[in-house]
This record gives structure tokens, sequence and C-alpha cells, in this order.
């Protein structure tokens, strides 16, 4: 864990700020997520028009593309148990860059 926190402060991914006035609860006033995940069938069906079409179909795995994007909204994050520090105990992180595992 300490690698990992240190690796987000090398990298820039958040800053420590004071806790902003308007702040959602924890599991309350989320908006929802989305997961876009294509069906099987709309595979097969597309591949089967492309090779009617005589097109050619590139296919790239991009796993963690999503970690490479912008944020369009602001995301604050507790300060972990065990990491919270001493001097600002009471601030959270404001996220710079997508975390893997965020909706």
């Amino acid at each position: 864990m300490h690698e990992e926190i240190h690796e987000f402060e090398r990298l820039e991914v958040w800053e420590l700020v004071p806790r902003p006035d308007k702040v959602t609860e924890e599991g309350i006033d989320f908006e929802e997520s989305f997961a876009p995940v294509a069906r099987l069938e709309a595979i097969r069906i597309f591949l089967a028009f492309a090779a009617q079409m005589n097109m050619v179909v590139y296919q790239m795995d991009v796993k963690t593309a999503f970690l490479n994007g912008n944020l369009r909204e602001e995301v604050f994050v507790s300060q972990p148990d065990g990491f919270v520090d001493a001097d600002n105990p009471n601030h959270v992180y404001k996220l710079k860059k997508a975390l893997y595992g965020l909706k």
C-alpha cells in the first residue's frame, strides 16, 4: 500500500485539498454508473456485415484507455486509513487523473 500511495503522489494523480462545503454522502446522491459491453450477437452481426462488404476489420485490446482520459467531474477521495496527513487530517484528495476502478 505504501508503494501505491507514493506512486500516486509521484504521478500527480491527486492533490490534498480542504474538504469542499458541498459534498455528497457516501452511497447517497451519486449519478448512475454505466459500463458499455458489446453483446456477442452484436459483434457477430458486425463481423458478418464487414465480411459481406469486403471491409477490413482491425482489433485492438485497450484495457486501460479510460485511465488516460480526462475526468468530466470533480472527484474527491477520502484519505486512506493509516495514511492520513498529520498536518491536514480533515483534507481530502482531489483527483487529477482517473483511478483504476473508478466509475
